[in-house]
């Protein structure tokens, strides 16, 4: 594809791929909310229901919210990405859970009809099928870890990059609509260790209690993917949105806990950015970047 088939374009689209209700708040809300306030198309495409995750907030953890997860989370998603601004596509797979001890290869049991157990190029099919109707110059996903060793994580690493592959080949997937070719493949970087000590130092330096001190106690950084980042994403502004979208999932984030331990305006100045690894382009590309769409626009 050409850049002028690109520019003549009235919208730029971004798609995100993530694997439950709840990730795409937690990774990327921030930038997909500057996005679509600058006209960009953003559709979230998310790979399952969540169907066998945990209620994380003691606040929801009721009978009836267990009994009726599926659909609860299911709303929490409508709420969100009304929040967000953003379209979203449930690609229609099933959760995997997370038993104990599991990583990759590990040969720990997953239910039969989990996720991750898919054969990629099958799984791959209908997200093949929605970059053709969407369009998308951009994706978004996970690293080949998941960002961290989910197996729903993982097989959306696997699926993504699967199908950016094979969208524009009109020999793959014939009969799923017209080939398109998305220009930039990014994987997410949310939790490196430079973002989790610059938050911790701000917290420290104002007198607060920092909730990464067990993190950079144990100093273990081995799955650390700070030097990988290319692409840092101002949205400071945006944080606020982010936070709402965050909340919508209710049986999933405390709105006392973890995520709005440190200050809004607090994060705003220690680490007002969203940070990506740019892994493909399919255009001339400057590094590093402060936007998505660099070489776009």
């Amino acid at each position: 594809m050409r850049l002028t088939d690109v520019t003549n374009q009235s919208k730029l689209r971004l798609m995100c791929v993530h694997a439950h209700p709840d990730d795409e708040s937690s990774k990327g809300a921030g930038m997909m909310a500057r996005y679509v306030r600058e006209g960009i198309e953003v559709l979230v495409v998310t790979c399952t229901g969540g169907e066998r995750g945990d209620v994380l907030n003691p606040k929801m953890d009721r009978p009836e919210v267990q009994e009726n997860l599926p659909r609860i989370r299911n709303e929490e998603m409508a709420r969100a990405r009304e929040i967000l601004g953003v379209e979203q596509h449930w690609l229609g797979f099933i959760d995997s859970g997370l038993p104990e001890g599991w990583l990759p290869n590990s040969g720990t049991e997953l239910p039969e009809d989990a996720f991750y157990l898919v054969p990629t190029e099958e799984a791959a099919a209908p997200l093949v099928e929605i970059m053709r109707s969407f369009k998308p110059h951009v994706v978004t996903t996970y690293d080949e870890e998941g960002g961290y060793p989910h197996p729903d994580h993982v097989k959306t690493h696997e699926v993504s990059v699967a199908a950016f592959a094979a969208a524009g080949d009109p020999e793959r997937y014939p009969g799923l609509g017209e080939p398109w070719q998305p220009l930039k493949l990014y994987y997410n970087h949310s939790f490196g260790k430079a973002r989790i000590e610059a938050l911790h130092y701000a917290m420290l330096d104002a007198g607060l209690e920092s909730p990464y001190k067990d993190w950079m106690d144990a100093g273990d950084w081995t799955r650390d993917k700070s030097e990988r980042v290319t692409t840092r994403v101002e949205c400071a502004e945006y944080f606020d949105i982010r936070d709402e979208a965050l909340k919508a999932h209710a049986t999933q984030v405390d709105p006392d806990g973890f995520w709005f331990a440190v200050p809004r305006e607090l994060q705003q100045k220690a680490w007002p950015t969203e940070d990506y690894e740019l892994v493909e382009s399919r255009i001339e590309s400057r590094l590093p970047e402060d936007d998505l769409f660099s070489g776009l626009r």
